[in-house]
C-alpha cells in the first residue's frame, strides 16, 4: 500500500456517511487486540478497514456498498505476517512466492534476501526487492547485516554498513536483519557494530544468537537487538524473554522448534511471542501451507487459537512498527483470512487491501512476469578431479572429527570416530554411516575445498550436491565415493547451480537453479516436481527421512552450532574458529 494518508473520503465511509467500496457482512471477526470475537460487519475503503459495526451493540450499521459479500457467519482474521524469512528458500522470486502462500493466509511477510546477498551482494538483494514491488502481498524487509555470515567462509560477496545504509531508503524496509555475528557484537567488533548503529538510527535489529546466554547474552541485547528466533529449548527462551527480546518461534521446513517452545506461552507474555518459518521448502509450502501451518500445529498442541493468530499478525506488526497491519480494525490494511474453523484452520478467501486474492486454495489475484534476475555463473576450481577430495591418512587407523546431522533441526552434534582407511586416504564408509562431505567454494573459483565427515544421511551409494549452503552458499556434496561427488559438482556447475543426485555415473535426478544457484525460473508446479523427484532419488539411495537437501544445505552453516564445515574447513562453532579434522589427541581402542 505504500505511503497512506488519511482524507475526508476515508472518515466519510468510517462515519457510515458515504458507501464503502466493500461491507464483508455477517462475519465473526477476530479481535487480536483482546483475542476475543466480535458478530460484525466490516467496511473497507480505499484498500483499508473503514470500520466495524458490531452487531447487537445498538451503535449504527453502515449500509450498502459498493461491493457486497455474505460471508454467512464465517470468520475473519487479519492476514498473517510471516516475521522472519528467507524467501529464496522457497527457491521461487517473490513473484511466484506469492501465488502459494496467499491462499494459506500469509499477505505479508519481513523478507531478509541475504541468501542472495552473499551470492550477489547489493544487486542481489535489489532483485528480490524489485520483484516484489507491486505484488498484491505487503513484502517488507529486513536488510542483511551478515554478508558474509563470519570470516570462517567465503561468500560472494562482502557488504559493509555503508553498502547497506542507501537500501534503508526503500519505505518497505523495516529493520536490519538476523545479526549473526554474535561473536562480534559481544566483543564490540567496530565493523558489526556499525552496522546495529545503522538498523537503531532507522528501524529495529533483529537477532540470532543460538545457546548464547549469561553475560555474553546481556551485552548482545545491550547492544539494542530486539528479537531472536533461534530458540530450541524452553530455557533458552525464557532467559532471553528475561532479556528483553521478542522471541519468534520458528517452525519451518529445516528448524522445528514449536513443541519445545510452546509451553512457555501463558496470558502474561503471549504479546512478547510471534511466529516465522524461516526457510520454508515450496513442496511443503504447496502441502502443508505456511503460517496456517503453524497456527494448526500451535492449536493443536493447545495454544488458545485467537492467541495463535495474535501471534502470527498483530505481534509481528507491533515489533516491525507497522501499526497499518496486523488487525482487522478502522485504519488497518485490509488484509484479511476468511475461514470456518478455529481450531482447524484452513483459509477460504483471502484479501489484501480490500482484493480477493485467494479463494478455495487457489490463488486468483493478478499475475505479472518477473523481473529479470542478474547474470550468475558456478566456478569450480580449475582441474577439478577425485584427487581434488582426497585425504590422506597419517597412519592406518585415523581418528576424526565428526559432523552429527539431526533431521528436522539446523544444529548439529559433534562426534569422534575412526575413519575408514582405504589406499593411504580415509573414504566414506556406509556400513557405519560415516560419509564424506566436500564444500568448494563455487564464488570465485579459489580452488578452496573444505572436506570432513557427517553421519546421519545413511546413503548407501552415490553422492546428493547442492549450490544452496547456508549461507555462503558454496557448492556443498555429500557422497559414497569420490568419482560421483566430482560428477555431481561438475553437474551444478554445467546448469547454473540447483541440486542433484549421482549414482553409478549417472544423474538421477536435476534441480537448476540458475538465479544465483538458488531460484528456479520456473513456474511453481514445475518447480514441486522436480523437487519431489530429487527427493525421491534420494530416498532410493538411502536417506530415511523427508528432504536430504534441507539438512544438507544447513551442514556448511558457521553460525549455528556445533560443528560446521565450510570451504575454510571445520568449524567449531562455539571457538568460532577453524579446526582440525584430524583428532591426533585422540587414543583410539584395540578393536575399535
Amino acid at each position: 500500500m505504500g505511503r497512506w494518508e488519511v482524507n475526508a473520503e476515508f472518515l466519510a465511509v468510517a462515519r457510515g456517511d458515504a458507501p464503502a467500496d466493500l461491507v464483508l457482512r455477517d462475519a465473526r471477526v477476530v479481535n487480536v487486540f483482546t483475542c476475543e470475537v466480535e458478530h460484525s460487519d466490516v467496511a473497507v475503503h480505499q484498500g483499508r478497514v473503514a470500520g466495524l459495526s458490531v452487531r447487537g451493540t445498538g451503535a449504527g450499521a453502515y449500509g450498502a456498498g459498493t461491493s457486497e459479500r455474505d460471508v454467512r457467519g464465517a470468520y475473519i482474521a487479519p492476514g498473517f505476517i510471516d516475521a522472519h524469512m528467507h524467501v529464496e528458500s522457497t527457491m521461487m522470486p517473490p513473484s511466484e512466492f506469492v501465488k502459494l502462500a496467499l491462499p494459506h493466509g500469509t499477505t505479508s511477510a519481513v523478507f531478509d534476501p541475504h541468501e542472495i546477498a552473499n551470492v550477489l551482494g547489493v544487486p542481489g538483494i535489489r532483485y528480490i526487492m524489485d520483484d516484489a514491488a507491486g505484488l498484491a502481498f505487503t513484502a517488507l524487509f529486513a536488510i542483511s547485516s551478515c554478508v558474509p555470515s563470519s570470516p570462517l567462509e567465503t561468500s560472494g560477496a562482502v557488504l559493509e554498513a555503508a553498502d547497506l545504509e542507501p537500501l534503508f531508503e526503500d519505505e518497505r524496509v523495516v529493520a536490519l536483519a538476523e545479526v549473526m555475528n554474535f561473536p562480534g557484537v559481544v566483543g564490540g567488533v567496530k565493523g558489526v557494530l556499525d552496522k546495529i548503529n545503522l538498523g537503531l538510527r532507522r528501524h529495529v535489529v533483529d537477532g540470532h544468537a543460538p545457546g548464547l546466554s549469561g553475560l555474553a547474552l546481556q551485552a548482545y541485547a545491550a547492544a539494542g537487538i530486539t528479537s531472536d528466533h533461534e530458540c530450541t529449548r524452553l530455557e533458552e527462551s525464557r532467559e532471553k524473554l528475561r532479556a528483553g527480546q521478542q522471541i519468534f518461534i520458528r517452525e519451518g521446513s529445516a528448524a522445528k522448534n514449536l513443541d519445545a517452545l510452546l509451553p512457555l506461552v501463558n496470558v502474561g507474555n503471549k504479546h512478547r511471542f510471534c511466529f516465522c518459518t524461516d526457510d520454508r521448502h515450496p513442496g511443503d509450502l504447496q502441502d502443508e501451507g505456511h503460517m496456517d501451518h503453524v497456527i494448526r500445529r500451535a492449536v493443536a498442541k493447545g495454544l488458545n487459537p485467537f492467541w495463535a493468530i495474535a501471534m502470527a499478525s498483530l505481534h509481528a506488526a507491533e515489533h516491525f512498527r507497522r501499526p497499518d497491519l496486523g488487525a482487522v480494525a478502522p485504519g488497518r490494511a485490509a488484509n484479511m483470512v476468511v475461514f470456518d474453523d478455529p481450531s482447524d484452520l484452513r483459509a477460504r478467501e483471502v484479501y489484501h487491501e480490500g482484493v480477493l486474492v485467494a479463494q478455495d486454495g487457489k490463488y486468483v489475484g493478478p499475475v505479472r512476469a518477473r523481473r529479470a534476475a542478474p547474470a550468475s555463473a558456478v566456478r569450480l576450481p580449475p582441474g577439478l578431479s577425485e584427487a581434488s577430495l582426497r585425504i590422506t591418512a597419517t597412519t592406518g587407523r585415523q581418528a576424526v572429527r565428526v559432523i552429527q546431522m539431526f533431521p528436522d533441526q539446523i544444529v548439529t552434534g559433534e562426534l569422534r570416530e575412526e575413519a575408514a582407511v582405504r589406499d593411504g586416504a580415509m573414504a566414506s564408509d556406509t556400513v557405519r554411516d560415516l560419509l564424506k562431505l566436500a564444500v568448494i567454494e563455487r564464488h570465485r573459483g579459489s580452488g578452496n575445498i573444505g572436506l570432513g565427515f557427517v553421519r546421519g544421511f545413511e546413503l548407501k551409494r552415490g553422492a546428493l550436491a547442492s549450490t544452496v549452503g547456508h549461507d555462503a552458499h558454496n557448492l556443498a556434496v555429500v557422497g559414497t565415493n569420490d568419482a560421483d561427488m566430482i560428477l555431481a559438482a561438475r553437474t551444478l556447475a554445467a546448469c547454473g547451480g540447483g541440486q542433484c543426485a549421482v549414482a553409478g555415473g549417472k544423474v538421477l535426478a536435476l534441480l537448476p537453479l540458475p538465479i544465483a544457484g538458488l531460484l528456479s525460473d520456473q513456474a511453481a508446479p514445475v518447480l514441486i516436481a522436480q523437487q519431489r523427484a530429487l527427493t525421491a532419488a534420494a530416498k532410493e539411495m538411502g536417506y530415511p527421512h523427508g528432504d536430504a537437501f534441507m539438512p544438507l544445505s544447513f551442514l556448511v552453516l558457521p553460525v549455528i552450532p556445533k560443528l560446521k564445515l565450510t570451504d575454510r574447513g571445520l568449524v567449531d562453532v562455539g571457538r568460532f574458529e577453524v579446526v582440525p579434522l584430524k583428532d591426533e589427541g585422540v587414543s583410539l581402542p584395540d578393536g575399535n
